[in-house]
């Protein structure tokens, strides 16, 4: 995240080159931002986590606040919260990707102060899961599974890199370099999706969350409908979706249901 600032200046420098960028804030005409819709699988874990809380308090170990990681949790609450209104996020930052003392703390302090009952994550390791075994609360992972895990964790968000690179490949390959700014592959490729659930994900969850897969694939967005902020403000209608360009790139703000922890 953030190297498309740093390529700036080279990618004006090689105007011959065919540049690409993972989850780009920048582009130019010769350099493409390319990510998976990893929002589409954050949401359908909400769903998930909005359906195994007990206490209505989830919580969600973040590395940083940036248009990436804010897309993937407002996602994941309104996953949340299309099962259960009345559930809570906790957001407790890190401010890096990977420090695994900070990330079990943090996961930690949301078990113990805030009695979140469900953890999640956007870090490079799966340390949360770690606490959240270790404490016998739920859990959803992101990236891979986890290698030891119990039955507490649920699934994990998971992403097809395989399957993009190749996409990005085949195209350049006929000409179609850099062709648009942003090349996003999601749910409708399989790029994106849910590990397999453990024994604790009861049946009415998984028709829960293949009705909501099958809403997107049919053209609805996580982003569209009635959203508002932590602030009351109406960010989009009930008859809109925010467009890709403002959730990769704009995306500054957080959807109703969001709360930052603070000590």
């Amino acid at each position: 995240y953030g190297y498309s600032e740093e390529a700036r200046e080279v990618v004006k420098e090689y105007p011959q080159i065919v540049f690409y960028v993972n989850s780009a804030e920048y582009h130019d005409v010769n350099m493409t931002s390319y990510f998976a819709r990893l929002y589409q699988a954050r949401y359908l874990a909400g769903i998930v986590a909005g359906m195994k809380t007990a206490s209505g308090k989830i919580g969600y170990v973040a590395a940083m606040e940036n248009n990436e990681v804010n897309r993937g949790i407002n996602a994941f609450v309104l996953g949340v919260k299309r099962v259960n209104p009345n559930a809570e996020v906790v957001v407790n930052w890190t401010g890096e990707w990977d420090n695994e003392e900070k990330e079990k703390q943090a996961a930690y302090v949301l078990i113990k102060e805030e009695q979140a009952d469900v953890l999640t994550y956007h870090q490079n390791q799966a340390n949360v899961v770690e606490v959240a075994e270790a404490e016998g609360v739920y859990s959803i992972g992101y990236h891979i599974p986890p290698e030891a895990r119990s039955d507490k964790n649920l699934t994990t968000v998971e992403c097809n890199w395989d399957l993009i690179y190749g996409e990005i490949i085949r195209a350049y390959l006929v000409g179609k370099g850099n062709v648009k700014d942003n090349y996003w592959i999601g749910l409708e490729a399989d790029a994106v999706g849910l590990s397999p659930y453990s024994e604790e994900v009861t049946e009415a969850i998984m028709q829960e969350v293949e009705q909501a897969k099958r809403e997107i694939l049919s053209g609805w967005d996580v982003f569209s409908g009635a959203i508002t902020d932590t602030d009351g403000v109406l960010r989009c209608g009930a008859k809109e979706t925010i467009s890709d360009e403002v959730i990769l790139e704009q995306f500054d703000w957080f959807v109703e249901g969001v709360r930052i922890y603070e000590k």
